[in-house]
């Protein structure tokens, strides 16, 4: 079992800066692919982000040359330029393969973007 723990979400102006951390409750070296996902209301959950254990990294469209994902001791989602539709819960995600593929997902945080 893997817990997961989000942070860094708040309210900010469109146009500004926030950085979301997850960390989890065994070393990010032993997980084999991270990522992030938002929720906007009345929406369905989309990836944003993601990063292997390799370093490689995915984007949503929507994001590239914005966000950048990345991992140390923690998962990092360093988001510039946000506008009003990157609003949404952002939950971390952790998929471990050993023998069988385990998924797990953090409590969400909270990002609001106002105009």
């Amino acid at each position: 079992q893997v817990q997961l723990v989000e942070s860094g979400g708040g309210l900010v102006q469109a146009g500004g800066s926030l950085r979301l951390s997850c960390v989890a409750s065994r070393s990010i070296s032993s997980i084999n692919a991270l990522a992030w996902y938002r929720q906007a209301p009345g929406k369905q959950r989309e990836l944003v982000a993601s990063i292997d254990a390799g370093g490689s990294t995915t984007y949503a469209d929507s994001v590239k040359g914005r966000f950048t994902i990345s991992r140390d001791s923690a998962v990092y989602l360093q988001m510039n330029s946000l506008k009003l539709e990157d609003t949404g819960v952002y939950y971390c995600y952790a998929r471990i393969v050993s023998f069988l593929v385990y998924e797990y997902w953090g409590q969400g945080t909270q990002v609001t973007v106002s105009s």
